[in-house]
């Protein structure tokens, strides 16, 4: 273990250090970071993985206090059914409470332990993202395209050489991968890092902040909601 973990410090420092190297360096070093994951996985002993359930239940029982529930209720009227992904994109979306939805915190654990490891970044944030982009489902598709657990773009996909967009393991490294780049980018900032997950990082460089679209402020907020109760949640 203490060998492993020594070699995926080394592997975050030649990468974090390319700078003008070039670009064939840069893949060699990426695809080595993809070992990495793989390795810790293994000596993790993961044995599979769990994806959520699809949907979402609203509903306010007889003393006035809502709820929000993966199991179907049973005698509820007004029940109201949510389908998930929820993308950014769906208005529906802006109707649920984000301080409420329950977390997950089980579903693809060792994956997102192993690309908060190489990445460096938070495994409370990678969480997030998730959860705010697919529901934990990897095999979800966005209208606009966008793929898997971390709704990854296509041409997001191309630069960052990932295969296999539905595999969780390549879906998580490559979705952190450019998590972590934004992050670089914008000075470790959470709130711009996420504009620009959503929107782009030419559109937050373009604004300055965070850009003035509907959804993109939308996108934020429910971010930093989800990022501050899964931290929460592991104290």
């Amino acid at each position: 273990m203490a060998a492993s973990s020594a070699g995926v410090q080394k592997s975050n420092l030649l990468c974090h250090n390319l700078g003008v190297a070039d670009s064939w360096n840069e893949i060699d070093c990426m695809l080595d970071r993809v070992g990495w994951i793989t390795g810790l996985l293994l000596v993790a002993g993961l044995a599979g993985t769990q994806p959520v359930h699809g949907e979402m239940y609203k509903f306010t029982d007889k003393d006035g206090i809502i709820h929000y529930t993966n199991i179907k209720p049973v005698g509820q009227k007004d029940v109201k059914t949510f389908s998930f992904p929820c993308y950014a994109s769906d208005p529906k979306c802006n109707q649920l409470d984000w301080e409420k939805i329950p977390l997950n915190r089980q579903a693809f654990n060792e994956e997102i332990e192993a690309a908060a490891e190489v990445f460096a970044v938070d495994d409370a944030l990678i969480r997030a993202i998730i959860h705010a982009e697919s529901a934990y489902q990897p095999e979800a598709l966005s209208p606009r395209g966008a793929q898997g657990l971390m709704q990854l773009m296509p041409a997001t996909q191309q630069e960052l050489h990932i295969v296999n967009v539905f595999d969780p393991v390549s879906n998580i490294e490559g979705g952190t991968r450019y998590l972590s780049r934004l992050l670089q980018q914008f000075d470790q900032n959470v709130e711009l890092a996420a504009a620009a997950y959503n929107a782009g990082p030419n559109a937050v460089l373009q604004y300055g902040g965070v850009p003035p679209y509907k959804e993109t402020k939308e996108y934020v907020r429910r971010i930093k909601i989800l990022y501050r109760r899964y931290r929460s949640s592991e104290s």
